[in-house]
């Protein structure tokens, strides 16, 4: 969540698919078949542009299961599909989706993920709130709408439930990137206060989980370690340089990928120490300023949103070197 930007924004402040050209068939070659409508269609075109503005998809994600782009909502709240055509339609309309941030998309259990918040915090006219609002991929149907916020006994305490990501065992990790803090979630839906942090190194965004047990923190121009199992030893990964702007985080082919929401660019990291460091794999840019990404077989997309303004905002393959 590009907390900065949006802050300036609400305060009043801010701010085709390519291919080559088929050739024509020749005497002894057959007929090309015609083009694959969307339903048989797996391939994404490089840009997708919406063909409408006004939604803030902050969060990406791609559900391999239905083949599809699907974008969260800041002003909206609902989860949208992002077709291949540019066109927007609904897949969760929920009332109480008030602004829907990172998405997670768990094949395993046929979920959808959804840190649930409320913008207005970056006015100063709420508390904002963090919740995790958990769909049936399939039907959209709502399963469960955990508090977040209520495992917190800060009278004072903000909230913008960022980020979410789920373990193997079902376990859903939601950042708050206001309490500075990351929550638990069991499989039963019983959320915990994970852990908070007492520095300034940056409130929590992006978050991936490590099958060894731990996770991957985006926080600021840093990426830090969070053992889950003794999150009072967290610690920030050594990197060769920072990332400012730190924002969504993927796995993509063996490297974690990182969105720089301030510098315009996508960076690689692969760790050979446990993630105790990190070293740059590969550096993607672009011109438009972008917030999180979704991983396409292996292919990194990133979500373009258009904070002010009607714009539509659009999705981008983007190709690192």
């Amino acid at each position: 969540m590009r907390v900065t930007t949006l802050a300036i924004v609400l305060s009043g402040a801010l701010v085709t698919g390519c291919g080559t050209e088929p050739e024509a068939p020749g005497p002894d070659t057959a007929p090309a078949p015609a083009p694959p409508t969307e339903a048989t269609d797996t391939r994404l075109p490089d840009v997708i542009v919406a063909e409408r503005g006004g939604f803030i998809p902050e969060g990406v994600e791609y559900d391999r299961t239905n083949r599809r782009i699907l974008t969260g909502s800041l002003s909206e709240g609902s989860i949208l599909q992002l077709h291949p055509d540019g066109r927007v339609s609904t897949v969760v309309a929920d009332p109480d989706l008030v602004s829907s941030v990172g998405i997670e998309v768990d094949e395993v259990r046929n979920r959808l993920l959804v840190a649930n918040s409320d913008r207005t915090v970056f006015e100063g006219t709420s508390a904002g709130q963090a919740e995790l609002a958990v769909y049936d991929l399939t039907s959209g149907d709502r399963i469960a709408l955990v508090d977040l916020a209520a495992t917190v006994s800060d009278p004072d305490a903000t909230h913008f439930a960022n980020d979410a990501a789920v373990s193997d065992d079902g376990t859903v990790y939601v950042t708050d990137t206001m309490l500075n803090a990351i929550y638990r979630v069991t499989p039963e839906y019983e959320a915990s206060l994970l852990h908070r942090f007492d520095d300034a190194a940056g409130g929590p965004n992006g978050i991936e989980v490590h099958p060894d047990g731990y996770l991957l923190v985006a926080r600021g121009a840093e990426l830090w370690k969070v053992p889950v199992s003794d999150p009072g030893s967290s610690a920030a990964v050594g990197l060769a340089e920072p990332v400012p702007g730190g924002d969504g985080i993927v796995w993509s082919a063996g490297r974690l990928a990182i969105v720089s929401n301030s510098d315009s660019r996508v960076v690689a990291l692969t760790s050979v120490d446990d993630w105790t460091t990190a070293e740059v794999a590969g550096v993607a840019t672009f011109e438009t300023a972008a917030t999180t990404a979704a991983v396409v077989d292996d292919e990194v997309y990133v979500v373009h949103p258009v904070f002010e303004g009607d714009d539509p905002p659009s999705v981008a393959r983007v190709t690192f070197h």
